[in-house]
């Protein structure tokens, strides 16, 4: 019985195995309208991102670079408002005051921040920026990856904000050093890595941190753990036992082990 039972199978798994499922679905034609629209907002951007190049390059050659930290944000706006609407009379192009505000701020991060960056790490619902390529970036918002819409002008564009990064922790990266983990003012985690290892163009993630860290009272009253928890967390730390604090990424390991920190004595020294 047994023995006929698995011919049986043998036989229908090496027909299963002969069958070739064809998919028959016709791809679905995108609305003409559509691709049109989709083209027309792809040239704005390019257009756009062209002439904040220009306006970028007027800026580098009449701004001193020297004594930018030097000077007050609100003149330094000003002055940068001034030869912004200068260099857009000269092309011949009107742009209104919203507009134009939001042009002068990105030249504002262009010139003292990093770039399409600043945006993303001033928005405190961003937790992870990825940049895969100078034309790809996206965030994590609430564990869901999505695509933003800011991007790098060009492959050098990027590699110029990488290089600011690394160079204000005393870092460097170039083709014999092609990746560099670093931290950003704020603590945020950098990680990036160009050519040779990166065939693709450079590729940057930070990993943001809140801006008011997770306590463990603060973990009790979302109900990551109850008190009795906590208690037996801070007993352990009190007998100075070795912890493992492990878990997948963004699972909350560093949030974890800043909470435990806050156990220790002020008395004592941290390694």
């Amino acid at each position: 019985m047994f023995r006929e039972f698995l011919q049986s199978n043998s036989v229908k798994s090496a027909q299963e195995a002969n069958v070739i499922s064809i998919d028959t679905a016709k791809p679905v034609a995108e609305d003409p309208a559509v691709t049109a629209e989709r083209i027309a907002q792809q040239e704005a951007d390019l257009d756009r991102i062209e002439l904040k190049a220009r306006l970028h390059n007027k800026l580098l050659d009449a701004l001193n670079l020297s004594v930018l930290d030097k000077i007050e944000d609100d003149v330094l706006r000003r002055e940068v408002g001034n030869l912004v609407t200068e260099g857009l009379r000269e092309e011949g192009r009107a742009m209104r005051g919203e507009a134009l505000k939001e042009l002068i701020d990105e030249l504002m991060h262009e010139v003292l921040g990093l770039g399409p960056l600043e945006p993303l790490l001033a928005d405190n619902t961003v937790n992870d920026i990825l940049v895969n390529g100078h034309d790809q970036v996206f965030v994590e918002r609430s564990g869901m990856l999505e695509r933003s819409t800011c991007r790098f002008r060009d492959e050098r564009h990027l590699l110029r904000i990488i290089d600011k990064i690394v160079s204000r922790v005393g870092r460097r990266i170039d083709e014999s050093q092609p990746w560099v983990d670093a931290r950003l003012e704020d603590g945020s985690r950098f990680n990036a890595i160009i050519r040779p290892c990166a065939v693709d163009g450079p590729s940057v993630s930070i990993r943001k941190f809140a801006a008011t860290p997770l306590t463990m009272q603060r973990l009790i009253e979302r109900g990551a753990m109850n008190d009795s928890a906590a208690a037996l967390l801070q007993g352990l730390v009190d007998a100075r036992l070795n912890i493992l604090i492990s878990g997948g990424t963004g699972s909350g390991k560093t949030t974890m082990l800043n909470a435990l920190s806050s156990f220790i004595s002020e008395k004592e020294r941290i390694v």
